[in-house]
Protein backbone atom coordinates (compact mmCIF):
# COMPACT_ATOMS: atom_id res chain seq x y z
CA UNK A 1 0.00 0.00 0.00
CA UNK A 2 1.30 3.41 -0.91
CA UNK A 3 2.37 5.62 1.94
CA UNK A 4 -0.53 8.05 1.98
CA UNK A 5 1.34 10.74 3.89
CA UNK A 6 4.16 10.66 1.35
CA UNK A 7 1.76 10.71 -1.58
CA UNK A 8 -0.08 13.69 -0.10
CA UNK A 9 3.16 15.56 0.54
CA UNK A 10 4.24 14.95 -3.06
CA UNK A 11 0.86 16.10 -4.38
CA UNK A 12 0.96 19.35 -2.44
CA UNK A 13 4.57 19.94 -3.50
CA UNK A 14 3.66 19.39 -7.15
CA UNK A 15 0.65 21.69 -6.90
CA UNK A 16 2.79 24.42 -5.34
CA UNK A 17 5.45 24.05 -8.04
CA UNK A 18 2.87 24.26 -10.81
CA UNK A 19 1.25 27.29 -9.20
CA UNK A 20 4.58 29.09 -8.97
CA UNK A 21 5.24 28.44 -12.64
CA UNK A 22 1.79 29.87 -13.42
CA UNK A 23 2.32 32.81 -11.04
CA UNK A 24 -0.61 31.62 -8.95
CA UNK A 25 -0.84 31.52 -5.18
CA UNK A 26 -0.80 27.83 -4.10
CA UNK A 27 -3.30 28.79 -1.41
CA UNK A 28 -5.81 29.53 -4.18
CA UNK A 29 -6.08 25.80 -4.95
CA UNK A 30 -7.78 23.17 -2.80
CA UNK A 31 -6.88 19.51 -3.10
CA UNK A 32 -9.90 17.25 -2.68
CA UNK A 33 -8.71 13.76 -1.74
CA UNK A 34 -11.13 11.42 -3.52
CA UNK A 35 -11.65 8.65 -1.01
CA UNK A 36 -14.50 6.74 -2.67
CA UNK A 37 -14.19 2.96 -2.21
CA UNK A 38 -11.30 3.50 0.22
CA UNK A 39 -11.49 2.34 3.87
CA UNK A 40 -11.80 4.70 6.78
CA UNK A 41 -8.25 3.75 7.76
CA UNK A 42 -6.98 5.41 4.58
CA UNK A 43 -8.98 8.56 5.31
CA UNK A 44 -7.68 8.61 8.87
CA UNK A 45 -4.10 8.29 7.60
CA UNK A 46 -4.63 11.22 5.22
CA UNK A 47 -6.27 13.27 7.97
CA UNK A 48 -3.33 12.61 10.29
CA UNK A 49 -1.06 13.85 7.49
CA UNK A 50 -2.97 17.13 7.39
CA UNK A 51 -5.65 16.54 4.75
CA UNK A 52 -9.12 17.85 5.59
CA UNK A 53 -11.15 17.81 2.34
CA UNK A 54 -12.38 14.41 1.09
CA UNK A 55 -14.51 13.54 -1.93
CA UNK A 56 -17.14 10.81 -2.04
CA UNK A 57 -19.36 9.63 -4.91
CA UNK A 58 -21.98 7.48 -3.19
CA UNK A 59 -24.42 8.77 -0.54
CA UNK A 60 -24.54 5.58 1.52
CA UNK A 61 -20.76 5.32 1.58
CA UNK A 62 -20.54 8.97 2.62
CA UNK A 63 -22.99 8.33 5.47
CA UNK A 64 -21.11 5.27 6.69
CA UNK A 65 -17.75 7.02 6.70
CA UNK A 66 -19.13 10.20 8.26
CA UNK A 67 -20.62 8.19 11.12
CA UNK A 68 -17.38 6.29 11.69
CA UNK A 69 -15.20 9.40 11.61
CA UNK A 70 -17.08 11.77 13.88
CA UNK A 71 -13.95 11.98 16.05
CA UNK A 72 -12.20 13.94 13.28
CA UNK A 73 -13.79 17.35 13.82
CA UNK A 74 -12.26 19.32 10.94
CA UNK A 75 -13.02 16.72 8.29
CA UNK A 76 -14.92 18.23 5.35
CA UNK A 77 -16.93 16.02 3.00
CA UNK A 78 -17.31 16.95 -0.68
CA UNK A 79 -19.97 14.99 -2.54
CA UNK A 80 -18.79 14.75 -6.13
CA UNK A 81 -20.94 12.07 -7.77
CA UNK A 82 -24.35 11.94 -9.45
CA UNK A 83 -27.14 12.41 -6.93
CA UNK A 84 -30.58 10.80 -7.07
CA UNK A 85 -33.52 12.53 -5.44
CA UNK A 86 -34.12 9.67 -2.99
CA UNK A 87 -30.58 10.05 -1.60
CA UNK A 88 -30.43 13.81 -1.13
CA UNK A 89 -31.12 13.76 2.61
CA UNK A 90 -27.98 11.77 3.37
CA UNK A 91 -25.89 14.31 1.48
CA UNK A 92 -27.74 17.34 2.86
CA UNK A 93 -27.09 16.18 6.41
CA UNK A 94 -23.47 15.06 6.12
CA UNK A 95 -21.68 16.91 3.31
CA UNK A 96 -20.19 20.39 3.40
CA UNK A 97 -19.97 20.70 -0.39
CA UNK A 98 -21.83 19.24 -3.37
CA UNK A 99 -20.00 19.52 -6.70
CA UNK A 100 -22.60 17.85 -8.89
CA UNK A 101 -25.81 19.89 -9.00
CA UNK A 102 -27.40 19.44 -12.43
CA UNK A 103 -31.14 19.74 -11.73
CA UNK A 104 -33.19 22.29 -9.84
CA UNK A 105 -35.17 19.48 -8.18
CA UNK A 106 -32.01 18.13 -6.56
CA UNK A 107 -31.00 21.59 -5.36
CA UNK A 108 -34.46 22.21 -3.92
CA UNK A 109 -34.39 18.94 -2.00
CA UNK A 110 -30.93 19.62 -0.63
CA UNK A 111 -32.05 23.07 0.48
CA UNK A 112 -35.17 21.73 2.20
CA UNK A 113 -33.29 18.88 3.88
CA UNK A 114 -30.22 20.80 5.05
CA UNK A 115 -30.49 21.05 8.85
CA UNK A 116 -31.06 24.59 10.04
CA UNK A 117 -28.39 24.06 12.68
CA UNK A 118 -25.72 23.64 10.01
CA UNK A 119 -24.06 26.20 7.78
CA UNK A 120 -25.49 26.50 4.26
CA UNK A 121 -24.45 23.71 1.92
CA UNK A 122 -21.82 24.94 -0.53
CA UNK A 123 -22.77 23.89 -4.06
CA UNK A 124 -21.28 23.78 -7.54
CA UNK A 125 -23.16 23.32 -10.80
CA UNK A 126 -21.92 20.46 -12.96
CA UNK A 127 -21.44 21.25 -16.65
CA UNK A 128 -21.46 18.43 -19.21
CA UNK A 129 -18.70 20.27 -21.01
CA UNK A 130 -17.92 17.50 -23.52
CA UNK A 131 -21.62 16.91 -24.27
CA UNK A 132 -21.43 13.21 -23.44
CA UNK A 133 -24.64 11.20 -23.26
CA UNK A 134 -23.13 9.09 -20.47
CA UNK A 135 -22.19 12.03 -18.25
CA UNK A 136 -24.30 14.02 -15.84
CA UNK A 137 -24.37 17.79 -16.02
CA UNK A 138 -26.16 20.63 -17.77
CA UNK A 139 -25.27 22.30 -21.03
CA UNK A 140 -23.58 25.68 -21.04
CA UNK A 141 -26.80 27.18 -22.39
CA UNK A 142 -28.72 25.99 -19.31
CA UNK A 143 -26.29 27.54 -16.85
CA UNK A 144 -27.73 31.07 -16.40
CA UNK A 145 -31.24 29.84 -15.61
CA UNK A 146 -30.15 27.12 -13.17
CA UNK A 147 -27.61 29.39 -11.46
CA UNK A 148 -30.25 32.07 -10.86
CA UNK A 149 -32.69 29.54 -9.42
CA UNK A 150 -30.14 27.81 -7.17
CA UNK A 151 -28.78 31.11 -5.86
CA UNK A 152 -32.24 31.93 -4.46
CA UNK A 153 -32.57 28.77 -2.38
CA UNK A 154 -32.15 28.99 1.40
CA UNK A 155 -29.57 26.75 3.06
CA UNK A 156 -27.54 26.59 -0.18
CA UNK A 157 -24.72 28.84 -1.29
CA UNK A 158 -23.79 28.87 -4.98
CA UNK A 159 -20.00 28.70 -5.15
CA UNK A 160 -19.09 27.87 -8.74
CA UNK A 161 -18.80 25.12 -11.37
CA UNK A 162 -17.55 21.56 -11.83
CA UNK A 163 -16.76 19.48 -14.91
CA UNK A 164 -15.36 16.10 -15.93
CA UNK A 165 -14.13 16.35 -19.54
CA UNK A 166 -14.16 13.41 -21.91
CA UNK A 167 -10.82 11.66 -22.46
CA UNK A 168 -8.79 13.61 -24.97
CA UNK A 169 -10.93 16.74 -24.59
CA UNK A 170 -9.34 18.20 -21.47
CA UNK A 171 -7.68 21.33 -22.86
CA UNK A 172 -10.64 22.49 -24.94
CA UNK A 173 -13.02 21.68 -22.10
CA UNK A 174 -10.93 23.44 -19.44
CA UNK A 175 -10.66 26.56 -21.60
CA UNK A 176 -14.43 26.56 -22.10
CA UNK A 177 -15.02 26.09 -18.37
CA UNK A 178 -12.75 29.01 -17.56
CA UNK A 179 -14.87 31.26 -19.77
CA UNK A 180 -18.12 29.97 -18.27
CA UNK A 181 -16.73 30.64 -14.81
CA UNK A 182 -15.89 34.22 -15.71
CA UNK A 183 -19.40 34.80 -17.06
CA UNK A 184 -21.00 33.22 -13.98
CA UNK A 185 -19.04 35.47 -11.63
CA UNK A 186 -20.39 38.55 -13.41
CA UNK A 187 -23.89 37.63 -12.22
CA UNK A 188 -22.94 35.75 -9.04
CA UNK A 189 -19.73 37.26 -7.61
CA UNK A 190 -19.48 34.63 -4.88
CA UNK A 191 -19.34 31.76 -7.39
CA UNK A 192 -15.56 31.77 -7.63
CA UNK A 193 -14.77 28.05 -7.43
CA UNK A 194 -13.87 25.92 -10.45
CA UNK A 195 -13.64 22.20 -9.67
CA UNK A 196 -11.84 20.40 -12.49
CA UNK A 197 -8.76 18.29 -12.98
CA UNK A 198 -8.02 14.80 -11.69
CA UNK A 199 -4.95 12.63 -11.26
CA UNK A 200 -4.14 12.51 -14.99
CA UNK A 201 -4.86 16.09 -16.07
CA UNK A 202 -4.73 18.39 -13.04
CA UNK A 203 -1.67 20.45 -14.16
CA UNK A 204 -3.56 21.44 -17.30
CA UNK A 205 -6.63 22.30 -15.22
CA UNK A 206 -4.51 24.67 -13.13
CA UNK A 207 -3.48 26.51 -16.30
CA UNK A 208 -7.16 27.24 -16.93
CA UNK A 209 -8.02 28.51 -13.48
CA UNK A 210 -9.04 25.42 -11.51
CA UNK A 211 -9.44 26.21 -7.81
CA UNK A 212 -10.30 22.66 -6.73
CA UNK A 213 -8.59 19.54 -8.07
CA UNK A 214 -9.82 16.05 -7.27
CA UNK A 215 -7.08 13.48 -6.69
CA UNK A 216 -7.78 9.86 -5.79
CA UNK A 217 -5.34 7.42 -7.36
CA UNK A 218 -2.41 9.81 -6.88
CA UNK A 219 -3.00 9.70 -3.12
CA UNK A 220 -4.67 6.41 -2.28
CA UNK A 221 -3.58 4.18 -5.15
CA UNK A 222 -5.83 2.23 -7.49
CA UNK A 223 -9.47 1.98 -6.51
CA UNK A 224 -11.52 -1.03 -5.59
CA UNK A 225 -15.23 -1.11 -6.30
CA UNK A 226 -16.87 -2.99 -3.48
CA UNK A 227 -19.23 -0.46 -2.01
CA UNK A 228 -22.88 0.27 -1.23
CA UNK A 229 -24.73 3.14 -2.83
Amino acid sequence: MNNIAEQLSAAYHNIAENCRQLQRDPQSVQLIAVSKTKPVSAITAAYQAGQRQFGENYPQELLSKAEQLTALPELEWHFIGPLQSNKTRLVAEHASWVHSIDRLKIAERLSAQRPASQKPLQVLLQINISDEDSKAGISAAQLPELATAVAKLPQLQLRGLMAIPAPGDSERAFAAMQQLSKKLRQQHPGATELSMGMSDDWPLALQYGATMIRLGTAIFGARTYERNE
